[in-house]
């Protein structure tokens, strides 16, 4: 069964819609019910509800994750962000005092070993008394053989991983890592995040956030692409912590956007150049792959091949131009993806939708529903 819902017969008013240029970070702001926030993922990962978007009309359709094919035809070309997940959460206790507890979140690597890294640290201020901890390891047999060493440099925390040259950055994070759930999921992370945390298909480590639009396939779903005639393209985005994070500036034009690494193949760029000239449609596979696009698209509209770092900030006016359909989940108000993904339909159509969906009992965010722009 579909549901048909057209918004075009109300007011922006009426809606509570702001209008305004040039655009303010409240222009992207809605009221989300806490318990619509999903804290788990369901079963199964294909199961989650879907809400197809015409961007043309701003018609919706209430569907099945499965539908997604009715949406697609032979000569596509769907693109996936096959980042992987670190482990990048570590909670430590000073060496000085034992008692205390402190949570570091590492987010970028300073050097090719990966030993020392900009983080985040809460309570931020315990730094200022001691610099040297020691990490809690998950498993209360492991023995804490690792010194993590912080220190303030101006606004950034820098830590370093102090420990045998045997013992591997990877094996420190194995060891003392905890899976970097966004802050909206209140509650530890539990083993089973260690897998639906991350997409079946994810294989180039260094993400500290997952790109969730990804989180629905199954390998049955993906297997299903080359039978309707759907090519797969891979590109990578390492997914930064500036994903959760909102917009505080007044005006979007203030806004300084996190850097983020991606990388796209010259096999991935032929892929896509490919089903464009044969008349296909790309299709992205969330805000992140997005993101890679626009980031390496030529004035032709071509995509080249490309490894670089991206700090490209899309928001309304901006015009899309490497993707024709994009699958995404439900974004956080005021946040920079709500705002890339009115850039691509309209914000005013992407707030309706949104409102939609949370009227229809919708669940949101990293474990929650999806949505289709087409």
């Amino acid at each position: 069964m579909i549901s048909h819902f057209i918004f075009s017969g109300s007011s922006a008013k009426e809606r509570g819609l702001l209008n305004s240029y040039p655009p303010r970070t409240r222009d992207f702001d809605y009221l989300l019910p806490p318990e619509l926030i999903a804290k788990y993922p369901l079963p199964q990962r294909d199961a989650s509800k879907l809400l197809v978007l015409r961007r043309e009309t701003g018609v919706c359709e209430i569907r099945k994750f499965n539908d997604i094919f009715e949406y697609l035809r032979e000569g596509d070309c769907a693109v996936f962000n096959n980042t992987k997940v670190i482990n990048t959460r570590i909670f430590a206790t000073p060496k000085e005092n034992l008692s205390a507890e402190t949570e570091f979140l590492l987010l970028e690597a300073l050097d090719d070993k990966k030993r020392r890294w900009t983080a985040l640290a809460k309570p931020a201020k315990r730094l200022l008394k001691h610099n040297l901890f020691i990490p809690i390891a998950k498993d209360s047999k492991a023995k804490p053989d690792v010194i993590i060493k912080a220190e303030r440099k101006n606004s950034s925390i820098i830590v370093e991983f102090i420990a045998d040259d045997k013992i591997t950055t990877d094996k420190i994070l194995n060891l003392f890592g905890h899976v970097p759930l966004p802050p909206y999921i209140k509650r530890p992370d539990e083993l089973s995040d260690k897998e639906r945390y991350q997409t079946v298909y994810a294989h180039q480590k260094g993400a500290v956030a997952a790109p969730t639009a990804g989180l629905h396939f199954t390998k049955e779903t993906l297997a299903n692409f080359a039978k309707c005639g759907v090519k797969i393209a891979e590109v990578t985005l390492h997914v930064g912590i500036g994903t959760f994070q909102p917009v505080k500036a007044e005006f979007l034009s203030q806004h300084k956007m996190h850097s983020e690494f991606f990388q796209i193949t010259e096999k991935a760029a032929l892929k896509i150049n490919n089903a464009r000239k044969n008349g296909g449609r790309i299709i992205a596979v969330g805000t992140t792959s997005l993101r890679a696009l626009e980031s390496a698209l030529n004035p032709d509209g071509s995509i080249r091949a490309d490894s670089a770092k991206t700090d490209i900030f899309i928001y309304p006016p901006y015009k899309i131009k490497s993707a024709d359909i994009l699958l995404t989940n439900f974004h956080l108000p005021k946040s920079t993806l709500i705002m890339l993904v009115s850039a691509f339909a309209g914000k005013e159509k992407i707030l309706a939708a949104y409102h939609l969906a949370i009227r229809e009992k919708f669940r949101f965010y990293s474990y929650g529903d999806c949505m289709l722009i087409v």
